[in-house]
């Protein structure tokens, strides 16, 4: 059976593809489940689009929850705080994904480094909720 070259191409292209967002999977621990089932880029775009807006409203659900518990010198510090992260993590993602910038990949591999950074942080302010009185890793607020 011959193939054409631009189905080799095509196969090799997919292969290629598959394997970054696998290998992403090492990278990026939070992979939304649809991405198993996203048969092409857009798909995947569209899936790693949905769980970066969640992700985005779970932090600003509990970065409000934050900013309503904390005096007002430590509302006017985590508002710095979160700013500085902002710009660190769209930097750190800008730089992460240095590998597959032009690629049509790399709107993906953007995105669930965004999602990752989201969650983490998400997390980071969560315990600062959840802090207990006299817990100096809650820095008195």
């Amino acid at each position: 059976m011959r193939f054409s070259r631009l189905y080799v191409r095509a196969l090799l292209v997919s292969g290629v593809l598959a394997g970054a967002l696998v290998s992403a999977s090492s990278c990026f621990a939070a992979q939304p489940e649809c991405l198993n089932s996203a048969p092409t880029q857009l798909a995947m775009d569209e899936c790693v689009g949905r769980s970066m807006k969640a992700s985005d409203q779970k932090l600003n659900e509990t970065y409000h929850a934050l900013l309503a518990k904390v005096s007002k010198s430590g509302a006017d510090q985590l508002r710095k705080a979160q700013r500085a992260w902002l710009a660190w993590r769209d930097a750190q993602c800008e730089f992460n994904t240095m590998g597959t910038r032009g690629g049509s990949i790399n709107s993906s591999m953007y995105g669930l480094c965004i999602d990752e950074l989201t969650q983490e942080q998400t997390r980071r302010l969560d315990a600062q909720i959840r802090c207990k009185e006299g817990d100096l890793s809650c820095g008195a607020q």
